[in-house]
C-alpha cells in the first residue's frame, strides 16, 4: 500500500462521534477497520467508552468561563439545520475552537480529571492498567535485545540507567517496555504478563517529594504497591495478592536503588 492509500488514525473526536453513534455507514466502517488492524487503537476506543470522566461538571464550567455571548452570536450565524447537536463530538470541537479565547480544552478534560485526583498519576496508571487482559500481551516477542532498545527510550525520558537483569520477576514474564505522557509527564510502564494473575506493570515517574516507604492502595480491582526515591516514584500494579506484590516490589527497589 503506497502512502497516499494508507488509512489516517482516527483522532479521538472521530473515536467520540462512533461511540455516540454520530458517524455515517462509510465512516464506521473505516472505523471497524481499523479497529480489527491496531489492538492499540481498540485500547484507546475502550478507554474512551469506559472514561469515567465528569461531563456534566465539565460542562458547567465551560458554561462560567466560555465567552458565551461570542459564542452563541456564532451559531446564530448558521442556518437551523447546521446547527451542532450539544453532544460529545461538538463538545470537543466547541472546546477546541475557543482555545484562542483561553478556555483550554485539557482542563475540561483529562487535565480536569487529574486536578481533582490531586495529581494522583496511580489512579492514571490504574484506570489504562484495568484494560489490559492476557491478550494484550502474550502476543509481544521477549527477547533481551529489544527490552535493552525499550529501555533506552525510559532512560532518556527519565534519567535512569535500566537493564533487563534488574527488572527480571520469579514466574512473571518481562513484556514490554513503553514511555507513556500525560500532559507533559513522562510515565514508564514495564509490563509483566503473570501465568496466574495475568497483567502485571511497574511504572515509574520523576518526584521530587523525598523517598518514601512501601504503602498499599487498590484500584479498578487491582492492587498497588508504590514508594519512592529521592528523585522517583514507583509503582506496581496487578491482579497478585497484595503480600506477593510487595515482595516484588521489594526485590526491584533493592536492585534499582544498589
Amino acid at each position: 500500500m503506497n502512502d497516499h492509500a494508507r488509512p489516517t488514525f482516527p483522532s479521538d473526536e472521530q473515536l467520540v462521534a462512533y461511540l455516540d453513534d454520530q458517524l455515517d455507514s462509510e465512516q464506521r466502517t473505516r472505523i471497524d477497520a481499523a479497529i480489527l488492524e491496531d489492538p492499540t487503537l481498540n485500547l484507546r476506543l475502550q478507554w474512551l467508552a469506559r472514561s469515567s470522566l465528569p461531563f456534566k461538571e465539565a460542562y458547567d464550567e465551560l458554561g462560567r468561563q466560555a465567552p458565551v455571548d461570542r459564542l452563541q452570536s456564532m451559531l446564530d450565524t448558521l442556518p437551523s439545520p447546521e446547527r451542532p447537536a450539544m453532544n460529545r463530538r461538538w463538545f470537543l470541537a466547541a472546546a477546541a475552537g475557543l482555545v484562542v479565547s483561553s478556555v483550554v480544552a485539557d482542563r475540561l478534560f483529562l487535565g480536569w480529571q487529574l486536578s481533582q485526583q490531586k495529581n494522583n498519576w496511580r489512579a492514571l496508571v490504574a484506570e489504562y492498567m484495568s484494560l489490559y487482559v492476557p491478550q494484550t500481551l502474550d502476543h509481544l516477542p521477549t527477547d533481551e535485545a529489544a527490552q535493552r532498545v525499550q529501555l533506552r527510550t525510559i532512560d532518556a525520558r527519565l534519567g535512569l540507567n535500566l537493564v533487563p537483569a534488574q527488572l527480571a520477576l520469579p514466574r512473571s514474564e518481562f513484556k514490554r517496555a513503553q514511555i507513556l505522557e500525560y500532559d507533559g509527564v513522562a510515565i514508564a510502564q514495564i509490563t509483566y504478563l503473570d501465568p496466574a494473575h495475568g497483567p502485571m506493570a511497574l511504572c515509574v515517574t520523576r518526584s521530587n517529594s523525598g523517598s518514601r516507604h512501601f504503602a498499599q492502595e487498590r484500584r479498578y480491582g487491582m492492587n498497588i504497591v508504590y514508594w519512592a526515591d529521592m528523585q522517583h516514584a514507583w509503582m506496581l500494579i496487578g491482579h497478585n495478592p497484595v503480600a506477593e506484590l510487595e515482595d516484588m516490589a521489594k526485590l526491584l527497589r533493592g536492585r534499582l536503588s544498589a
